[in-house]
């Protein structure tokens, strides 16, 4: 369901790969609830401003118009789809392809006017063959061709037709869109090619999603499929149209059905609190023309600079006596709750819920060095830890279609098929020992190349946060003055503050331990990392990353 959000290369093709049966459709654990009632949410259509589209999934009673079982991703494959079972009035504006490396699932868009206008739409004039697998020597299911619609004036087409034979698919068959309708779109998430290794014309399959995803934004993804060799558009939400969004009941609604579980490693000794826990607490509020009078802060931050930039000037810290201040950085599990923002993404057809976690303090960071596993002292640790995953979920049926996980500087969108569920539709997070990135698998992951890196640590344990117990949202502008910013949120300067240590000697005391050649390499590496890793620049909140009005990458 991931048609408008990773990207991938041609070059990940690899025979190793054991499949997984597409021939399985891939469904929550859990069925949907039923949303209390709104204005546009879940009603099963969103109009972009006349043209009304339709979210179709594709499922074991679609039709496979074409299979191939070579190239892709794994070099197993792929397998092209026909949206069945169209509501009626509406149109198919493309088909649609998925990589045989995983489960079925997906969903293309079928589109209607809505009365008002019907040169919205228009059928092809005649169509283009843009490529065919009769040449390849491959394992596939007959022979595939790919057509593109030829528009008429004044119309794009935004998706390609599928079929098995060499003759041209009816005019019916699909329409093209009123160009004021189409956005500008870039390829995404590679879905098939003959691969690196096969002597055949180098085509290449991939989804598309706009060029820009913000909330400002009007791109809408189709869900179909491009090749290499054409330029198509998606579609585009002309009115802004934001009545589709949730409302809060409904908002409350959703993260009661899809709230994750985020389970610590057993070894964790940095742990979330509640900002307000961390306030009432100890923390300190500090200038920098007063440095050596720092102040208490307010239950609800009131008393924190608002607005402006991250200047410098202000900063946050732990408690000042040693005991508070050990307290203070091991969190409070117990009474944490986590922030929600929701914000409407790709043309308001899906909402995010962005899920932030606040902890006082993050750990130090452990590196490897090939077999070696090295302490590294001081770096990676810093006061004032802000960490998030994101749910995208989509308007048309407030279904669960993927998942973003934060990693440091970074992150990974993740389908909804290869998620992780317990308890329900509820998606397993893990958080990183020390460092608290979150995946959405257990094991270790290695930041870094060439066997050095930094140790991202994960593992399921009884040290275990049900973001559904304690949750507030903290910011949902598209609902005005419904939902009130805590004024900590409009706090934009640093959560902690500036770490002072020399980045050389700490590199020196961890290769006393390291055989020669291996000195050079692990100092580069080290060097190499951002700040942000480092921990020599205390974190800002929420509202300063760039995923606040953006996309997560």
């Amino acid at each position: 369901m991931g048609n408008c959000l990773t990207s991938s290369s041609p070059n990940d093709v690899s025979k190793k790969t054991k499949a997984l049966p597409i021939e399985t459709a891939f469904r929550l654990p859990s069925p949907l609830p039923e949303w209390p009632p709104g204005e546009g949410f879940a009603s099963g259509s969103i109009d972009l401003g006349g043209i009304l589209v339709y979210q179709c999934g594709i499922s074991l009673s679609s039709t496979k118009v074409w299979a191939t079982h070579e190239g892709g991703p794994g070099n197993l494959g792929a397998s092209f789809y026909e949206p069945s079972s169209l509501p009626d009035g509406y149109h198919m504006l493309g088909c649609y392809a998925q990589p045989n490396n995983r489960s079925l699932s997906g969903w293309v868009l079928a589109a209607k006017d809505d009365g008002s206008d019907d040169s919205l739409l228009r059928q092809p004039t005649d169509y283009t063959l843009v490529w065919s697998s009769e040449s390849l020597k491959i394992k596939q299911d007959g022979n595939g061709y790919i057509w593109l619609p030829v528009a008429p004036q004044g119309y794009k087409a935004v998706g390609h037709v599928v079929t098995d034979t060499n003759t041209k698919p009816s005019p019916d068959k699909i329409r093209c869109v009123r160009s004021d309708f189409t956005y500008e779109a870039e390829n995404s998430t590679w879905i098939w090619g003959p691969g690196k290794d096969m002597n055949t014309n180098a085509i290449n399959f991939f989804s598309s999603r706009p060029v820009n995803i913000g909330t400002q934004d009007m791109g809408v993804c189709v869900g179909t499929f491009v090749a290499t060799n054409s330029a198509l558009p998606c579609l585009k939400n002309v009115k802004s149209n934001l009545s589709c969004m949730p409302n809060l009941g409904q908002i409350d609604a959703l993260f009661r059905a899809y709230s994750p579980w985020i389970y610590f490693h057993p070894k964790e000794t940095y742990l979330p609190s509640s900002v307000t826990w961390f306030f009432v607490n100890g923390a300190l509020l500090y200038t920098k023309v007063e440095e050596s009078k720092p102040v208490p802060i307010e239950q609800t931050g009131s008393n924190l600079p608002q607005g402006g930039s991250n200047d410098g000037m202000y900063w946050l810290d732990l408690p000042v006596d040693e005991a508070n201040n050990e307290r203070v950085k091991k969190g409070d599990l117990q009474n944490s709750q986590v922030y929600l923002h929701v914000k409407p993404m790709l043309g308001a057809t899906y909402s995010d819920i962005a899920i932030w976690v606040f902890y006082p303090f993050n750990g130090p960071a452990k590196a490897k060095v090939e077999l070696i596993d090295i302490p590294l002292g001081k770096i990676g640790e810093h006061v004032g830890d802000w960490e998030h995953v994101t749910l995208r979920i989509s308007n048309f049926n407030g279904e669960l279609h993927n998942m973003f996980f934060s990693e440091h500087s970074g992150g990974t969108w993740v389908d909804v098929s290869d998620l992780e569920f317990q308890g329900g539709n509820k998606p397993c997070t893990y958080s990183s020992l020390h460092g608290h990135a979150m995946y959405s698998k257990p094991g270790l992951v290695l930041q870094g190349s060439g066997g050095i890196g930094i140790r991202n640590d994960t593992a399921k344990s009884k040290i275990v946060m049900d973001t559904g117990a304690q949750y507030s949202v903290m910011a949902a502008e598209y609902l005005g003055t419904t939902v009130v910013e805590p004024p900590w949120l409009n706090y934009m300067r640093k959560w902690g503050p500036n770490i002072s240590y020399d980045l050389a000697d700490e590199i020196k005391k961890v290769e006393k331990i390291l055989p020669g050649k291996l000195k050079t390499a692990f100092e580069k590496f080290v060097n190499g990392l951002p700040n942000e890793v480092l921990g020599e620049e205390g974190p800002t909140g929420p509202k300063v990353k760039r995923n606040w009005d953006g996309d997560e990458i």
